[in-house]
């Protein structure tokens, strides 16, 4: 499945429990030998009975990683089409806490919201010339501004910067455009999966980034490589809402 492009291989693990997961992950992340996914996205039974259903997910080194805002539309996707849920909204358990999402079908096909709680300012640091804000949204982002973010040295400073020693669980990287009041662009380095073509919980962070910089609505959309998200920052809860669309791509069977 895919969410704005940021794909992931999901497993129902309801009856087939695999083996291994961070080994796993590796492998069928990897695009010549394996499937090709940025990770590796197990759906479990819900440990607390009141939710719907638990998401766990490695990144494609095999790394385990807290939540990912793409591919958590994705298992609502999957729970509603697969184990014929119709509860409104959702619950799903996430290792950074039971996300509430509500989902329909509108005109340019399945659509979900997903309330990502509030975020958690960490203050900001220089790096590499670049001041980052350091931004938690359950999981690590740092995010600068730049004025052309095709020109943003992704693929050679993020590597670098994941690493950095101000990050000490590893970050996610994004360099942000503000094209206008309503609109940005952004590109991401994840952790542990490299370049990917969208990053939800990153896009959250990108748009708080914009806002705190007074250069943004508090509702805008934000523009990745895969596709764009609708991003929300309500300024009563101080939560985050992220809208967008989750993809069936393939089935199959690992052998």
């Amino acid at each position: 499945m895919q969410g704005a492009g940021n794909d992931y291989v999901y497993i129902d693990c309801r009856e087939n429990i695999p083996e291994n997961f961070s080994d796993l992950a590796k492998r069928v992340s990897n695009r010549h030998f394996g499937i090709g996914s940025d990770g590796l996205v197990l759906i479990w039974p819900p440990l607390n009975p009141e939710n719907h259903a638990r998401m766990q997910m490695f990144n494609a080194d095999g790394s385990e990683a807290e939540m990912c805002g793409n591919a958590i539309r994705c298992v609502a996707r999957f729970v509603r089409e697969k184990w014929n849920l119709t509860a409104a909204p959702l619950k799903i358990e996430t290792k950074a806490g039971v996300k509430i999402i509500q989902t329909k079908n509108g005109e340019n096909g399945f659509l979900a919201a997903v309330d990502m709680g509030e975020p958690i300012l960490e203050g900001e640091v220089m790096l590499n010339g670049w001041l980052f804000r350091k931004i938690s949204m359950g999981n690590p982002h740092a995010v600068t501004i730049v004025h052309n973010v095709a020109d943003a040295p992704v693929l050679t400073e993020g590597p670098v910067l994941e690493a950095a020693k101000a990050f000490p669980q590893k970050s996610n990287i994004e360099f942000v455009e503000i094209v206008n009041y309503n609109h940005i662009k952004m590109r991401v380095w994840e952790r542990g999966a490299g370049e990917t073509l969208a990053c939800g919980t990153g896009a959250c962070a990108a748009a708080i980034a914009a806002i705190l910089h007074r250069d943004a609505s508090r509702i805008l959309t934000v523009e990745l490589l895969g596709g764009c998200l609708d991003i929300e920052w309500n300024s009563e809860t101080n939560h985050i809402i992220m809208t967008g669309p989750a993809e069936f791509v393939f089935e199959g069977v690992w052998l």
